[in-house]
């Protein structure tokens, strides 16, 4: 298990939860909730807050359809993951997020939370059960977990 920080993004059409693990990779926790901005100012939000936490990857959720599939929302993740990696020096990583939303519904319930105070805290809990997810696949196989995405080149 390679040691330092990794932030994950749970990626949204309106927010966009974050979540930052310690240089141990041990503990998960809830950063905050940003915004989507049509002219991509959350993308610049991310690479602070990675270089901030000095994290050493970021993880980007990567929903796909229950049978693997793809829809909307898995390219615009992907969309995004690769405007990222474009901002920041870090690797940049998709792992399949299926089920975390419903996961983070679940265990907000659990410790007690009703549905009204859902909405400003789900999407860093989806965050949450992301970069879990991804530190537990790298426990288990001693690799990165997911793909790594490369910046999407522009020509001048």
């Amino acid at each position: 298990m390679r040691s330092g920080a990794r932030l994950a993004f749970d990626v949204g059409k309106v927010r966009i939860g974050v979540a930052r693990c310690d240089a141990q990779a041990i503990l998960s926790v809830p950063v905050m909730t940003l915004k989507r901005d049509r002219f991509g100012a959350e993308l610049e939000e991310a690479a602070d807050l990675i270089e901030e936490y000095d994290a050493i990857e970021a993880i980007v959720g990567l929903p796909r359809r229950m049978n693997g599939g793809s829809s909307a929302s898995t390219e615009d993740a992907r969309r995004w993951a690769h405007e990222l990696a474009q901002v920041t020096s870090v690797s940049v990583r998709l792992v399949d997020e299926r089920l975390s939303t419903v996961t983070a519904h679940r265990e907000l319930h659990e410790s007690g939370r009703t549905e009204a105070s859902f909405r400003k805290v789900v999407d860093q809990a989806a965050a949450v059960v992301i970069l879990d997810q991804a530190l537990d696949t790298e426990r288990m196989t001693n690799a990165p977990a997911g793909e790594l995405v490369p910046p999407i080149r522009r020509d001048r």
